[in-house]
C-alpha cells in the first residue's frame, strides 16, 4: 500500500473500493494499467457487499446471494476468489406479516390459507377490479402493484414493507422501481403454479416458479461475500500496478487541460494527490457532481438526488438452528425491523461456535434521524425487544450484540430521479468522456452486485479501447432472475469484434448492454 500525503501519477484514478472499483482495478492491472484507488472507509473493502468481523462472528450488510446469468461475472467471481472458497447454500426466503410465514416468491395456495377465506376473495375481487379496469396513468410505486396484484393484495405484501425502506409514502416513490425489481412476480403464475402442485402435475425441473435451479440453491463465499472482495484487493496490490488508500474520502477531482484528472483525497495523515488519464467513480452521484471541478450545470439537479441509509443489529443467540431461512421480510407494522438475516443460514463457517446463531436485523433509515442517531445499546436492546414480539428468538437466548451503519445504502427512486440522473450523466459524457461513472450509487442505479461488475467489466473495455464502445447504462438491472433460470446462461458482455447486424441482436437479449456504433455516442 503506498504511502499518505504523497502525489503519484497512474493510467487510472478510482473512487470506491466497492464491487465496482475492486473489479474495473483488477481488470485493468491485468492490462497493465497503473491504478490508484480510494476508499472512505479505513478498515473494510467491499463497499456494501462487505462482511464485518466482530469477536469471531462475520456478518454481511445485507445479503448477498452470489448468482448471475453472465457467463463473463461468474467467471471472474472464480478467477479471483477460487472455486473451492464457494459453497451451495439452501434458498431460503419469506413474508412475516400477522404472525404468519408467506414463501416468497408468493405460492398462491399457500398465502390464501394463510389469510382466510373472506379476506382471499376479497383479494381475488381487487385484483381483477384493477386487471380489467387499471389505472391509466402510472406513475408511483403504488399505481404500478395495484394495477398488477390489486389494491388488496398490494397494501398487504408491498405497502408496509416498501414504505419502511423508503421512508416515503409508496404514491411518492417512482414507478420505476417497481417495474425494475418486481416485475417478474406474477399472481396468475403463482396461482396456475399451485394448481399443478396440488394436482401432482409440477414435475418438470423447468416449469414456471417451481424451477429447480438457482431459485432453491446458491452459491456464496465461505466466509461471506467479503472474502471475494478482500482477494480483489490482494490481487490489485500484488500486481506491482496498484495502489490503495484506505479511509481517503475524495476531496476534489479536477479536470485537467488534458482531458486527464487530478483526484485530491482526504485522510489520517494528510492528503494524496493522484493525477491519471482516466477516473472511474463509484461515489454517490450526488456526492461526486460537488466535488467536481469545474462545477457541472447540472450540480444543482445531482443535489437533489436521495437516498436512504441503513443499519444492521447483529445478535449473537444461543441455538443452532433458529429458523431455516436465510432472510424474511417483516412486513409487521408494530416492529420497526424490516428484515431479518440468519447468518447461519447464509454460512455455518460465519459462526465461530455450533452452539450458536448470528441473526442480523435491518433498519432503513435517515443519516442524523431517530434510529441511526440511537446509541448502540439501545439499538440492541430495540432489537432483542423486537425479536422477542415477532416470536423469532427468545430474549433469554441472546448473548451480545453488535451495530453496523451503512450509509446511502440504497439510491431513491422518487419522482424526479431520472430527469435529475439523466442531466448529470449527459452533461459529464458530454464535457468529460474519461469520466466513467459505475456501479450502483456511481450510476444512482439499484442494481445487483453482478451488474454493478459489469458496469466496470464494460468501463475496462472502453477505457481500453480508447473510445465508447459500450453504453454501460444499457445493462441490465432488473432482479426477476434470481428467483429462476440457470446461472452463466446468457453472454452479457458481447465480443467487440461484431457486426453491426450482429451487435444489435445481442443488444435485444435482456442481459446483453447495447455496443455503441462507431463514431455515435452512448446515449
Amino acid at each position: 500500500m503506498a504511502c499518505a500525503s504523497q502525489e503519484l501519477a497512474v493510467d487510472v484514478a478510482v473512487i470506491g473500493a466497492g464491487p465496482a472499483g475492486l473489479t474495473a482495478a483488477y481488470l485493468l492491472t491485468k492490462q497493465g494499467k497503473s491504478v490508484a484507488i480510494i476508499e472512505k472507509d479505513a478498515s473494510y473493502v467491499g463497499g456494501i457487499s462487505r462482511t464485518v468481523a466482530h469477536e469471531g462472528y462475520r456478518f454481511d450488510i445485507g445479503g448477498h446471494r452470489f448468482f448471475s446469468k453472465s457467463q463473463q461475472v461468474v467467471d471472474l467471481w472464480n478467477e479471483i476468489l477460487g472455486e473451492d472458497d464457494f459453497i451451495q447454500r439452501p434458498r431460503m426466503s419469506r413474508i412475516y406479516y400477522e404472525g404468519k410465514f408467506y414463501s416468497y416468491p408468493l405460492r398462491a395456495f399457500e398465502a390464501l390459507a394463510n389469510l382466510g377465506l373472506l379476506r382471499s376473495i376479497a383479494c381475488m375481487l381487487s385484483y381483477l377490479r384493477y386487471r380489467l379496469f387499471p389505472k391509466k396513468d402510472v406513475e408511483s410505486f403504488e399505481d404500478w402493484t395495484t394495477n398488477q396484484f390489486g389494491h388488496k393484495l398490494y397494501s398487504i405484501f408491498f405497502k408496509t414493507y416498501t414504505e419502511k425502506v423508503w421512508g416515503m409514502p409508496c404514491d411518492e416513490m417512482s414507478a420505476d422501481w417497481a417495474a425494475q425489481r418486481i416485475k417478474g412476480l406474477s399472481l396468475w403464475s403463482a396461482v396456475i403454479d399451485g394448481l399443478k402442485r396440488s394436482l401432482g402435475l409440477n414435475k418438470t425441473p423447468n416449469d414456471g416458479m417451481a424451477t429447480k435451479t438457482l431459485l432453491e440453491t446458491f452459491r456464496y463465499p465461505r466466509l461471506g461475500p467479503g472474502m471475494m472482495w478482500e482477494a480483489a484487493r490482494d490481487k490489485v496490490l500484488a500486481s506491482g500496478h496498484g495502489h490503495l488508500f484506505m479511509g481517503h474520502g475524495l476531496k476534489q477531482l479536477t479536470a485537467d487541460a488534458r482531458g486527464g484528472w487530478r483526484m485530491s483525497a482526504s485522510g489520517p495523515d494528510g492528503d494524496i494527490v493522484v493525477s491519471a488519464r482516466h477516473a472511474i467513480s463509484s461515489a454517490p452521484m450526488r456526492e461526486l457532481a460537488k466535488r467536481l471541478h469545474p462545477l457541472p450545470e447540472s450540480a444543482f439537479q445531482a443535489s437533489e438526488l436521495g437516498y436512504r441509509d441503513f443499519l444492521t443489529v447483529a445478535l449473537m443467540v444461543e441455538g443452532e438452528d433458529l429458523f431455516p431461512d436465510n432472510w424474511i421480510y417483516i412486513h409487521d407494522s408494530k416492529v420497526k425491523v424490516g428484515r431479518v438475516q440468519n447468518f447461519r443460514s447464509w454460512s455455518p463457517e460465519m459462526v465461530p461456535d455450533a452452539d450458536m446463531a448470528c441473526v442480523g436485523l435491518e433498519y432503513f433509515c435517515f443519516e442524523g434521524d431517530g434510529l441511526w442517531s440511537m446509541d448502540d445499546e439501545d439499538l440492541v436492546a430495540l432489537a432483542t425487544d423486537e425479536m422477542e414480539v415477532l416470536g423469532l428468538v427468545d430474549r433469554k437466548k441472546i448473548r451480545s450484540g453488535a451495530v453496523v451503519r451503512q450509509e446511502k445504502a440504497y439510491p431513491v427512486y422518487d419522482a424526479s430521479y431520472a430527469a435529475n440522473v439523466d442531466a448529470l450523466r449527459r452533461e459529464l459524457e458530454s464535457k468529460h468522456p474519461t469520466l466513467h461513472l459505475v456501479g450502483r450509487n456511481g450510476m444512482h442505479r439499484y442494481n445487483n452486485q453482478d451488474h454493478a461488475m459489469m458496469t466496470a467489466m464494460l468501463t475496462v473495455e472502453n477505457i481500453l479501447a480508447g473510445e465508447r464502445v459500450y453504453d454501460t447504462w444499457c445493462v441490465n438491472e432488473d432482479a426477476e432472475y434470481h428467483e429462476a433460470g440457470e446461472e452463466g446462461t446468457d453472454k452479457a458482455l458481447p465480443s467487440r469484434e461484431v457486426s453491426a447486424d450482429q451487435a444489435a441482436a445481442l443488444a435485444s437479449l435482456r442481459e446483453v448492454p447495447e455496443r455503441v456504433e462507431p463514431g455515435r455516442r452512448a446515449a
